[in-house]
């Protein structure tokens, strides 16, 4: 296709004589969109490009396309680097590595800008994310999966069938359970299942941040609107515009930012810091907690009137022990996952091991398996993961983590841990989260960098876990 034939050169030319006007048009587009020099420099990005990548226009302003894409077409074939002038516009399927390290799906199009003289001044590229496009093309049985959530038992089966319904309307969902049963990936399915698939799909964690700093995140800040805010900056609403917004741990959104989203809820009008004017956004919001929020309510931390306009449609994710038969089909799923992933060749579980495995209660559900199984993998140099593979939380009967006498007619073990102060025994999640966090704070010998990893956790997350149990590394 030739470029100049499909391109209004001199309507080109106003929006670059107006950068604002330059820069809402783009904005305005769903799909990423990068502006480049000649020298293949970044220019311009704009709000879905921003939302695909991590990066903010003034992050990427002056760097080489190739530190903001990230993409396997840069290292071996970039088309615009043997451009020449008259050259028709380029399509390519492709990838694309964002801040979070994700490698994401992508369809690249590269189209030159052209001066008067039809000799190019620079580069558009866009990039439309294929993430949706490739995961229906995942050849999974869909009884037992929805998005990347899989299960056969029938509290799961009645998930599936509810989920598709939920993705289809626009209303809030609040999505419950304990943590690590998936409830980041139950948000993500229902986005892209949805009418507003193509659009983002934007996701802050509230308790992960202070409240002067959330504010300015989620809704965004002028210049000037306080001290350090030496230019404007676009909320997660504005960035969410025609997608999804995803709110995490939304039981530890502060009282106050409650009312404003409340607000938003009610007129859907962003006002960003320090501005008296909104911008009208199209938004869903989907909010997830681990807490008790009718609890909270009881306790005025969280208001009635905001759990009333979340709680529109409500999804409940059964913890694991409630999964009966799932924990084997998520142990042979996590094995074949990361046995790929890491090069391995391994058949399954010795009989010891899947006994332990098989009975073990899950406090961190779906996550601590994952975490389980990914270390097994990674120390199990057999075809067999044997006992002694697991972690030493699981397998450790000498300083009693590990009792291995059936609880009632559920077959299942007690697997307590120690208390931080190390009196008695306590079942709780949060002492064997504690317990995890010490245990590999010992193995790490204080490095928290070093105890993250092992744990499977970012720096941050650790960092937020250790000042919420106040424990100290001295």
């Amino acid at each position: 296709m030739n470029q100049k034939a499909n391109i209004d050169i001199p309507q080109i030319r106003n929006l670059l004589r107006s950068t604002i006007d330059f820069r809402r048009f783009l904005d305005e587009i769903p799909i990423g969109i990068v502006v480049l020099d000649t020298q293949r420099r970044v220019v311009l990005l704009n709000n879905a490009m921003e939302a695909l990548s991590g990066f903010t226009r003034n992050e990427s302003s002056g760097l080489s396309c190739y530190h903001v894409i990230r993409s396997r077409l840069c290292i071996q074939n970039c088309p615009l680097v043997n451009f020449k002038s008259g050259g028709e516009a380029v399509c390519v399927e492709s990838d694309m590595i964002n801040r979070d390290r994700q490698l994401i799906p992508v369809r690249t199009s590269f189209a030159p800008i052209l001066d008067e003289n039809d000799a190019p001044v620079g580069f558009i590229e866009t990039l439309e994310d294929l993430r949706l496009l490739k995961e229906l093309d995942q050849k999974v049985s869909h009884a037992y999966s929805f998005g990347h959530i899989i299960g056969k038992s029938a509290k799961m089966e009645k998930i599936f069938n509810m989920l598709p319904m939920v993705a289809q309307s626009d209303s809030s969902v609040l999505i419950t359970g304990e943590t690590g049963t998936g409830k980041d990936m139950a948000a993500e399915a229902i986005h892209h299942a949805s009418d507003r698939a193509k659009g983002p799909f934007i996701k802050i964690n509230c308790g992960a941040l202070p409240e002067t700093l959330l504010e300015s995140e989620l809704f965004g800040h002028q210049k000037g609107a306080f001290t350090g805010a030496f230019e404007n900056k676009p909320g997660r609403f504005h960035l969410a515009h025609n997608g999804t917004l995803y709110l995490t741990e939304i039981g530890d959104l502060p009282i106050s930012l409650q009312v404003k989203l409340l607000t938003f809820l009610d007129d859907k009008i962003v006002y960003p810091l320090g501005s008296t004017k909104g911008f009208q956004a199209d938004v869903r919001i989907i909010a997830a907690t681990h807490r008790n929020l009718e609890k909270m309510v009881n306790e005025d931390h969280f208001r009635k009137d905001l759990l009333f306009r979340l709680n529109v449609v409500r999804v409940y994710l059964p913890p694991l022990r409630e999964r009966g038969d799932d924990v084997r089909l998520l142990l042979d799923h996590f094995v074949n996952t990361f046995a790929t992933q890491f090069s391995r060749t391994i058949r399954g579980f010795s009989d010891r091991a899947l006994t332990v495995l098989l009975n073990y209660h899950y406090p961190g559900n779906v996550r601590e398996l994952r975490n389980i199984v990914e270390y097994a993998v990674n120390i199990c140099r057999e075809e067999t993961i044997r006992f002694h593979h697991l972690p030493a939380y699981l397998t450790d009967t000498d300083s009693g983590l590990l009792d291995t006498t059936p609880v009632g007619a559920t077959g299942l073990f007690r697997t307590p841990l120690p208390d931080s102060q190390g009196i008695g025994v306590r079942t709780d999640w949060p002492a064997v989260e504690q317990g995890m966090i010490l245990d590999a704070l010992v193995k790490a010998r204080g490095r928290k960098n070093e105890a993250a990893k092992y744990l499977g956790w970012a720096r941050t997350t650790l960092w937020r876990k250790m000042k919420k149990y106040n424990i100290t590394n001295k």
